[in-house]
């Protein structure tokens, strides 16, 4: 009883925290900043291993089906049913289907979504994860690459996502890095979290 108390107590403290911004020692893919622009990163990272998922619908409602599709890969829906520690962050990326994609059976028009939860380092290949159970999960190798990254707080629906990407996208123009990719979303905390709170960050894949 008293273990179970504790646990309970524990929890709580980590959802206050998550609430006012202060979050737990998440893992993140390491990477080393080669350079700043003002207030632009420009990280390098190294290969990593992603499950990932393709979801359509407006983009926080395709990113909360993603979020819970891939959480229940991590937690257990797995043919070892193994947890899997909880990275961050949660990439979202997407774009406009055209009437011939192979999508599933989203209309013209309509946004589809490539969510990822990266892996956590010491998985070193795929094949050393377990396998999952749910047939729209899929596991694969993100290859090294350096993004320009711009980091905020606030707001992260599908407006102030767009209007952070043109912003990264413009201020780059001004500089010797030029974007070689779409530009991707990442997020770092709990929907709950307050939105002063939040880290959120627009990347972009850069060359020089």
């Amino acid at each position: 009883m008293v273990k179970r108390l504790i646990g309970l107590g524990l929890s709580a403290l980590a959802a206050v925290g998550s609430v006012v911004g202060v979050r737990a020692a998440t893992p993140e893919p390491r990477f080393s900043v080669v350079a700043k622009v003002g207030d632009i990163e420009i990280r390098h990272y190294g290969e990593r291993i992603a499950a990932e998922t393709l979801v359509s619908g407006a983009d926080e409602q395709g990113r909360n089906d993603g979020f819970r599709r891939l959480a229940g890969y991590i937690f257990g829906g797995n043919v070892k049913r193994q947890s899997l520690e909880m990275t961050a962050p949660v990439q979202q990326a997407g774009r406009s289907i055209e009437m011939t994609a192979p999508v599933g059976q989203a209309a013209e028009g309509a946004a589809a979504w490539r969510i990822q939860f990266f892996m956590p380092a010491e998985f070193k290949s795929i094949d050393d994860l377990p396998v999952p159970k749910d047939s729209r999960v899929q596991l694969r190798v993100a290859p090294a690459a350096t993004y320009a990254v711009l980091v905020f707080s606030g707001a992260r629906d599908g407006d102030a996502m767009k209007a952070k990407q043109r912003e990264l996208l413009t201020r780059l123009a001004a500089t010797p890095w030029r974007a070689s990719g779409e530009p991707v979303n990442w997020f770092y905390d709990p929907p709950w979290t307050l939105p002063m709170w939040r880290r959120n960050e627009v990347a972009v894949e850069v060359t020089k």
